[in-house]
C-alpha cells in the first residue's frame, strides 16, 4: 500500500509544486510593460494614463481575470469625450505585484485610494468598474463619497449572480478548493479564452494578454482569494448608500451574459431606483472589447459632461 500512498501524495502536492515553480512577476517580466509603476503601501501597481491630455479624470477598474488592457477601447471613447483616463492592474493581475492579504473589496478600494494619492488626484473622478470591478468601485465610492462624481458599471457583479458550481467548490471548500483551483483553473481559463480567439475584438491581442497572466506565480491564488472574498459579496448595502448619497450611477448589462445575468437589473433597480440602466444588445461578458462601440455609445449618451 506504500506505493498507493506515494501516488496519492504526489497527486496532492503536484498542483502546489507547479504553482511554486512558475516564474515571478519581477523586473525581468516587466521589461516590456507599457506605462509606469507606483510603489504603493500594499505593493507595486502598474498603471497607464490614456485618453485626452487634459480634462476631467475617469478611472477604470477591471475584473477578476482581465487586466487593465480590457479597458483600452473604452478609454479611446472616453478620451474622445475629453476625459483623461487612468487604468491600472489590480494586485495579482497584469504587471502589478501579487500582494498578500485577503482580496476583499476593502483591499482593492485601498489600492485605488493609494494610487489616486500617489498620482496627486484630488478632484472628483468618474469611476468605471467592470465585473468584479463593479464591486470595488461602489465600495470605494461609499468610503470616499466626495471623490466620486459619477459611476458607470459594466456587467456588474455583486447583484445576486451565481458563481457556478465549480467556483463555489473552489471558494467554499478550504484546502480542497485551493487544490482544485491550482489543478484545473488555468487550463479551464485558457480554454475559454481560446474559444474567443476568432471573435471580433476592439482590443488587439486581448486573448494572449489574459493567457499570459496564468503563467506567472501568484495569479491563481489571487483569483481564488478574490472569489472567496470579493466576488461572493452582496453589494446591497453599498448600492443603497450610493442611492442615499445621490451618486449618479449608470449600469450597462450584456444582453447574453452567462456570467453576470441581466436579471440583476431588477435587483439593482430595487436597491437604487435612481440608477440609469442600459443593455448592450447581443453582448456577452466580454462586452468591453467585444462590444466596445455599443458600450461607448451608451457612455456618450449617459455620462455627464
Amino acid at each position: 500500500m506504500s506505493w498507493l500512498v506515494a501516488v496519492l501524495g504526489a497527486i496532492g502536492i503536484a498542483p502546489f509544486l507547479r504553482e511554486a515553480l512558475r516564474p515571478r512577476m519581477n523586473a525581468q517580466a516587466r521589461r516590456s510593460a507599457p506605462g509606469a509603476f507606483a510603489a504603493l503601501p500594499q505593493g507595486l501597481t502598474h498603471y497607464r494614463w490614456l485618453g485626452a491630455a487634459d480634462g476631467p479624470i475617469a478611472v477604470c477598474v477591471h475584473g477578476l481575470t482581465t487586466p487593465s488592457p480590457v479597458w483600452d477601447a473604452i478609454a479611446d471613447t472616453l478620451g474622445d469625450m475629453g476625459y483623461r483616463v487612468l487604468v491600472y492592474d489590480l494586485y495579482g493581475r497584469g504587471y502589478s505585484d501579487r500582494a498578500r492579504g485577503p482580496q476583499d473589496a476593502d483591499f482593492f478600494a485601498r489600492q485605488l485610494s493609494d494610487l489616486l494619492e500617489d498620482q496627486g488626484i484630488e478632484s472628483a473622478i468618474t469611476l468605471l468598474g467592470y465585473s468584479m470591478g463593479a464591486v470595488i468601485a461602489p465600495r470605494f465610492a461609499v468610503q470616499h463619497p466626495a471623490r466620486v462624481r459619477q459611476m458607470a458599471l459594466l456587467a456588474p457583479a455583486g447583484v445576486g449572480h451565481d458563481l457556478g458550481p465549480a467556483a463555489r467548490l473552489m471558494a467554499n471548500t478550504g484546502i480542497l478548493g485551493t487544490w482544485a483551483m491550482l489543478l484545473v483553473y488555468a487550463r479551464s481559463l485558457r480554454r475559454a479564452l481560446e474559444a474567443e480567439r476568432g471573435q471580433p475584438s476592439a482590443v488587439p491581442g486581448i486573448v494572449d494578454i489574459q493567457i499570459a497572466q496564468t503563467r506567472h506565480r501568484g495569479f491563481l491564488p489571487a483569483v481564488l482569494s478574490s472569489l472567496r472574498n470579493t466576488l461572493d459579496t452582496d453589494c446591497e448595502a453599498d448600492h443603497r448608500a450610493l442611492a442615499e448619497a445621490k451618486t449618479p450611477l449608470l449600469a450597462i448589462w450584456a444582453e447574453e451574459d452567462e456570467v453576470i445575468p441581466i436579471a440583476g437589473r431588477d435587483t439593482l433597480a430595487e436597491w437604487n431606483p435612481s440608477a440609469v440602466q442600459e443593455v448592450a444588445p447581443g453582448a456577452g461578458h466580454a462586452l468591453p472589447y467585444s462590444h466596445a462601440a455599443e458600450v461607448g455609445a451608451i457612455l456618450r449618451r449617459q455620462l455627464a459632461d
